[in-house]
């Protein structure tokens, strides 16, 4: 028996819930969160309880209905259907007071009216045209939540059931996948103040609910492939080892923690198009090895003068704060400077990308607030090391949105065709495209270098006889704009700025 703290509510069936689960439970009851994201690996009876826990929301709420969701419709009955069939005969004599019906699929609470109904988000239209007699959609399952499209996917459904109440559950349940950079894997990391997470494994539950075969099942994958084990059974997102952080955590920043950084540095990344102009603001806790990213500012097509203007104007940012930059642009940190900027190049030298990445893995923790910084976050979380064409890891960082060209590729310079091979270390002139002006020009190329080895690439062939190659990412300027080598297609026509 389970007895909450604000209110007489009593689980029969509490010899049926783990008991990592009591208190989980009472704070459901008590409504303390609105999102509750339940994960883990088989067999640690997570779909179970949340099936459990859901008549329980509707008997002590008369004016609250449920939504249960799959990714895919026709796996509804054959899942979540019968596992809240289940749910519901946890609970004594709860059973024959429930209507079962699979068309429309729902299951009806015969003494209130009030209906768990059953959705595939494969025909998101229904939800919109959900009718009910009375009361409103107080409970959402998301089963399976990693097999959706992402957040955006499930907030659109929370949108339209979300209304006409003051009290909501949201549910998530889903097994981790193996790659920490997955997207709900990624969200549980993002600490909000109405959001619980609980990890579980098959270690919480009593073995007797088991049986002994799964266990047995469970030893052996963990003495032929522990790292199998440790994914399918534990619930760990382990990763394909090709994650270079490992160290980062996703949680808010608060004004109040911001007014007692100390030591903030700023720092540019010059960009235009594909790549974006970017400034960060962090704070490094020295005593701690901690990393703060708590401001950003990314932006794509904006000249020097007017990023430097936005960073005045919207991010607080004064003459005399120490901004660091990428040294490969000595004409941009000059303008910098020219605009009143404490701007200076970043100290570079050979290996120095890759010091600085041991650097950051190194450290204790590197915190970023999304919702300050979605762009770093983002960056930080998906960033991973480069493959071979035979999908192996090799010991290299990406300089993935500089989008390489090959080696062998020919530049038109003022001074001749060059292959840009030859032009690593260089500087010079460069005939190019001006797309403001609408008209080929001339400009300086600088910071050519090598980014990548044994990348894939992809090879066009033109109508005279000539081709480029370059990998898949990168942008080719055609007549309906910039387009990846990946995505052209023999309509395209390449513009020739000559």
């Amino acid at each position: 028996m389970i007895r909450t703290n604000k209110q007489e509510v009593i689980f029969h069936g509490s010899e049926k819930i783990i008991p990592k689960y009591y208190d989980l439970y009472r704070d459901i009851m008590n409504h303390e969160y609105t999102h509750y994201k339940l994960y883990g690996g088989r067999g640690s009876t997570k779909s179970s309880f949340i099936s459990e826990i859901i008549p329980h929301i509707i008997i002590n709420n008369p004016n609250v209905h449920a939504c249960v969701f799959r990714k895919v419709g026709n796996t509804l009955k054959n899942s979540v259907y019968g596992q809240m069939q289940w749910g519901i005969d946890q609970t004594d004599g709860l059973y024959s007071l429930y209507k079962f019906k699979v068309n429309p699929m729902e299951m009806i609470y015969r003494p209130t009216g009030q209906k768990i109904m059953f959705f595939g988000l494969d025909d998101p239209g229904k939800i919109k045209s959900i009718k009910l007699p009375f009361g409103y959609i107080g409970v959402t399952w998301f089963e399976e939540e990693d097999q959706y499209a992402g957040d955006a996917e499930i907030r659109k459904v929370l949108q339209s059931t979300m209304r006409g109440g003051d009290k909501f559950w949201d549910f998530r349940s889903f097994n981790p996948p193996i790659s920490a950079s997955n997207w709900a894997n990624k969200d549980i990391l993002v600490d909000r103040p109405d959001t619980l997470c609980i990890k579980s494994s098959y270690l919480d539950v009593p073995r007797e609910w088991l049986g002994e075969s799964f266990y047995d099942e469970a030893d052996w994958l963990k003495a032929i492939n522990p790292r199998a084990y440790t994914h399918e059974y534990l619930g760990e997102a382990i990763g394909d080892g090709g994650n270079v952080f490992e160290n980062v955590k996703v949680k808010p920043i608060t004004d109040e923690q911001i007014k007692t950084f100390d030591r903030i540095y700023m720092g540019v990344d010059w960009g235009w198009y594909p790549d974006p102009f970017a400034w960060v603001k962090v704070y490094y806790d020295s005593a701690r090895r901690d990393l703060y990213i708590y401001d950003e500012y990314v932006v794509n097509k904006k000249g020097n003068i007017e990023v430097w203007n936005d960073l005045v104007e919207k991010k607080g940012v004064i003459g005399s704060d120490l901004i660091t930059a990428d040294s490969a642009e000595p004409k941009s940190i000059s303008d910098f400077r020219s605009y009143g900027s404490n701007t200076r190049g970043a100290e570079k030298g050979p290996g120095s990308i890759e010091y600085s990445m041991k650097w950051l893995q190194s450290l204790s923790h590197i915190y970023i607030d999304l919702a300050r910084c979605p762009v770093a976050a983002d960056e930080f979380l998906t960033y991973e090391y480069t493959r071979n064409k035979d999908d192996e890891i090799i010991s290299d960082y990406p300089d993935e949105n500089n989008h390489c060209l090959t080696g062998d590729t020919i530049v038109n310079t003022v001074d001749g065709d060059i292959a840009i091979k030859d032009l690593v270390g260089k500087t010079g002139k460069v005939y190019c495209y001006d797309e403001d002006n609408k008209k080929s020009t001339i400009s300086d190329y600088f910071d050519v270098r090598l980014t990548q080895k044994d990348a894939e690439i992809y090879e066009i062939t033109l109508e005279d006889g000539s081709s480029i190659k370059a990998t898949a990412e990168h942008p080719v300027l055609t007549t309906r704009g910039w387009i990846k080598m990946c995505e052209l297609t023999t309509d395209d026509e390449i513009l020739n700025i000559y």
